[in-house]
């Protein structure tokens, strides 16, 4: 995600502090947060069950809930959020549910300002974002259940305390717990001093592994998805999108169609012209019906005749040549330190490759879907998305009814990975009930959701090394020609589309000193977006095998190079996401971890060595040692995954190791196996039978993951397990085979080169 590039109908932070407020429930607990406004005024926070619009209520019981604002995609905020709201409020974590929150959005006179802080999942930042403020909120309802005791006991709050739900005057022989106090706490205005936050030596909650909060409701299928959303009247579509890149309805024959049982309406939804920005993705049919099952028959006997579009031509083979002939010429050059041409020259060796990188679908196990119920003057969306502020502005954009008047509720969501940063499946659910005056599901298939999505952008990276008489690395460029993931996007001039491709202060910027990067743009059809750590995944495959390319050019050992590279402790500058600083140091402590736990220098058979790679991604760091063996057919065994991660403080050990665990499962099935390809202007794959994900037998039998905490903040984990293992494991199979492998993905590479040689 590029979370630095705001939309300009974001809304702003005006100060989160200054909207909490503290309140009575109904049954005399205390609520703390911040008011409800318009729509969401008529859903007050309730002891009985259903949505919270504040972040803490502790009932007459001493019960807890917490609210969580964020979108949980499976990185695992709903707990580890919470976990630090619970910490400074100081209670028992068994005594803690958790709800999730409604988009918060309050309209102000310079537009819309933020309820609960922003609300959003991408780039890793949602603990980042939170780490100072929801601890500030519970210390704020500890601090005013300690004044409430505090008046009822006539003693000063100085000499009070608290611990597991209970607030304490050991000079005094009182005790209460927060279920007694809730009412009168209720009463007392927001105090305007600072709140003392804990000490991490206290520390009782954070830090320590816990279970996602709601792992039962998921494994007893009680969870609800955006899938599993049901409300009385409501009908279900799907729609026939266009298959051709910008492609468009000429016309259509739903006399069929319509005679499907269950059929009730067919209509054309109109996506953007060739080069306008996204609302919806493209041009379809959509088909309502009494059920999704009818609905999607009714899809199959349409008769569609589309227009072809201007990307007809468009092909895979067609974009890798348009690459090759913009690497010839010159490109935008877009980081240029030292004298690198001079540098260039007087190197004693040059070192060059070339790696390709594919365009890979998003593939979340929830295809996408959408419920829309939009009325004359407000809508209400329920929806699996990762960006619930873009969910608003969708609506708002396709039915004209102000946001202040739009109410967006989130699910859980069956993965995300990028894909539900963009809301065109939203804003397609509210064409259609806006259409048809009446709430409406909108369901894609697995086929849908293959063929139509925001691809990972596809590129060719030209790299080259300049090694001086010492062996050393005198100058380094990367070049790269790709179609840039700010491809029609609003306000983005043409000088700016690399910034999604490559991050200017990235390694081994400010390390190497004669150093450029130099982008050419390719033009493409295909629409792209934020896939799991956008360009890194990209980048570090590329920059991380290279640097084993020039250890073997100079009789260098690849770990000894990257040690010699990273150097000692310090912060560089770096102002792309997840700085303001890098320090190279950090993946060095873990670089050494994964060598050491995998034998890195322990002699093996012929055929069986060990790779590693290391990247910076969004704040934090991540490293990974691979142990695999290649056959003399060029079969290709992993035999053991050693992962290592730093990503600062640490809150929940144990969501950390799960989203390093399934990002190097992610980043392995990707790099093996996972590629879209055009014909003829068409996407060509549409399901898991030609879009390979890995399965759960192909996993190696040893995966290890090392958590090595640092510092004194945290950074997101939802991204950094993924960029290092494509480079480790190519990285380990030409130390056991001797083949470079330079174009993703694998597939059966080492097959034919095994037989050529």
């Amino acid at each position: 995600m590029d979370t630095a590039r705001k939309m300009k109908n974001d809304p702003v932070d005006h100060g989160r502090r200054r909207l909490l407020v503290g309140g009575l429930t109904a049954g005399g607990g205390l609520l703390l947060g911040v008011p409800s406004f318009g729509l969401l005024a008529q859903r007050e926070p309730t002891s009985e069950g259903g949505q919270i619009g504040y972040y803490v209520e502790i009932l007459p019981n001493g019960k807890v809930i917490i609210g969580s604002a964020q979108p949980e995609i499976g990185q695992g905020v709903k707990t580890s959020l919470p976990m630090l709201v619970a910490e400074e409020l100081d209670v028992d974590w068994t005594q803690v549910s958790v709800r999730q929150m409604p988009l918060g959005i309050v309209k102000t006179a310079d537009g819309f300002a933020w309820k609960y802080g922003g609300q959003g999942a991408g780039g890793s930042t949602s603990v980042t974002d939170n780490w100072t403020y929801l601890r500030e909120t519970g210390a704020m309802a500890r601090h005013m259940l300690i004044l409430a005791a505090a008046h009822q006991w006539n003693v000063d709050p100085e000499q009070c305390r608290t611990e597991s739900g209970e607030v304490i005057c050991d000079s005094a022989g009182q005790k209460a717990g927060y279920g007694s106090l809730a009412a009168a706490a209720a009463g007392i205005p927001i105090p305007e001093t600072e709140i003392r936050l804990k000490s991490p030596a206290d520390f009782h909650i954070i830090g320590q592994p816990k279970k996602v909060v709601d792992a039962l409701d998921i494994v007893t299928g009680k969870a609800q998805y955006g899938i599993d959303t049901d409300r009385p009247g409501m009908h279900y579509a799907v729609v026939a999108r266009c298959p051709w890149l910008d492609g468009r309805v000429e016309s259509f024959d739903d006399s069929e169609a319509r005679k499907v049982p269950g059929v009730i309406d067919v209509f054309t939804l109109q996506g953007p012209k060739p080069g306008e920005p996204y609302i919806i993705l493209a041009t379809g049919v959509a088909v309502v019906a009494n059920s999704t099952w009818a609905a999607i028959q009714g899809r199959k006997k349409l008769k569609v005749n589309w227009s072809h579009g201007p990307h007809a031509g468009e092909s895979t083979k067609t974009f890798w040549q348009q690459t090759r002939e913009l690497l010839q010429g010159q490109g935008q050059i877009v980081r240029d330190d030292g004298d690198f041409d001079a540098a260039m020259e007087l190197a004693e060796k040059k070192v060059t490759a070339t790696y390709q990188v594919p365009f890979v679908n998003h593939a979340p196990m929830e295809p996408q879907n959408c419920f829309a119920d939009v009325r004359e003057n407000e809508a209400l969306i329920i929806a699996p998305t990762q960006m619930p502020s873009g969910a608003s502005r969708a609506v708002a954009a396709v039915t004209g009814i102000d946001r202040e008047f739009i109410q967006v509720e989130m699910t859980r969501v069956g993965g995300g990975f990028g894909r539900r940063l963009t809301n065109d499946y939203v804003a397609e659910a509210a064409m259609i009930s806006k259409k048809i005056t009446a709430p409406v599901k909108l369901q894609w298939t697995r086929e849908d959701d293959v063929k139509n999505d925001f691809y990972r952008p596809s590129g060719m990276h030209e790299m080259t090394a300049g090694i001086d008489v010492n062996g050393d690395i005198s100058a380094w460029t990367q070049r790269l020609a790709s179609a840039s993931k700010y491809y029609r996007r609003e306000n983005v001039s043409a000088e700016e589309m690399f910034g999604a491709e490559l991050y200017v202060d990235d390694f081994p910027a400010q390390i190497i000193d004669n150093f450029r990067l130099e982008w050419l743009d390719v033009q493409s059809g295909v629409p792209r977006g934020s896939w799991r750590a956008p360009a890194h995944t990209a980048n570090a495959f590329v920059i991380q095998s290279f640097l084993d390319e020039i250890a073997h050019a100079t009789g260098q050992d690849p770990l000894e190079l990257r040690l010699k590279l990273y150097g000692p402790s310090r912060d560089l500058p770096y102002s792309n996401h997840g700085g303001p600083v890098f320090n190279p140091y950090r993946l060095s402590r873990l670089l050494e971890k994964v060598a050491e736990e995998i034998g890195y220098g322990s002699e093996r058979p012929a055929g069986r060595a060990v790779g590693i790679a290391s990247h910076f991604t969004f704040g934090g760091y991540a490293a990974h040692a691979v142990e695999v063996s290649v056959s003399e057919s060029g079969d290709l065994t992993i035999h053991r995954i050693v992962a290592a991660v730093d990503c600062g403080v640490v809150v929940n050990p144990m969501g950390v190791e799960a989203q390093l665990q399934g990002g190097t499962v992610d980043g392995l099935s990707t790099a093996l196996n996972l590629e879209i390809t055009v014909e003829d202007g068409q996407i060509v794959q549409s399901n898991f039978h030609d879009y390979p994900i890995m399965r759960m037998n192909q996993l190696p039998a040893r995966v290890e993951t090392h958590i090595m905490p640092f510092g004194d903040t945290p950074t997101g984990m939802g991204e950094m397990g993924i960029p290092t293992l494509a480079p480790a494991l190519t990285n380990a199979i030409f130390n056991a085979s001797g083949i470079r492998i330079r174009q993703l993905p694998i597939k059966d590479q080492l097959r034919k080169a095994m037989s050529v040689a």
